[in-house]
């Protein structure tokens, strides 16, 4: 496995590597300049992180959080 780490390195050392990397660094901070991919980007970050986002508690039950219980 480090031989095909060690192959990534050169690519990324080299000229074409590089260019490459650029590109993709400008197009990647394009699309985060658009305010729908942004919003995109915040609603997955928030749900990685842990956070709601103001839904509120979603137990799946419809029931609003007693569990079907009767």
């Amino acid at each position: 496995m480090a031989s095909l780490f060690n192959k990534v390195v050169q690519f990324a050392n080299s000229p074409k590597g590089k260019q490459v990397i650029r590109q993709a660094t400008d197009k990647a901070q394009q699309l985060a300049k658009d305010p729908k991919n942004r919003a995109k980007i915040d609603d997955v970050r928030r749900r990685i992180q842990g956070g709601r986002g103001g839904e509120g508690p979603t137990t799946g039950t419809g029931t609003g959080g007693a569990g079907g219980l009767r």
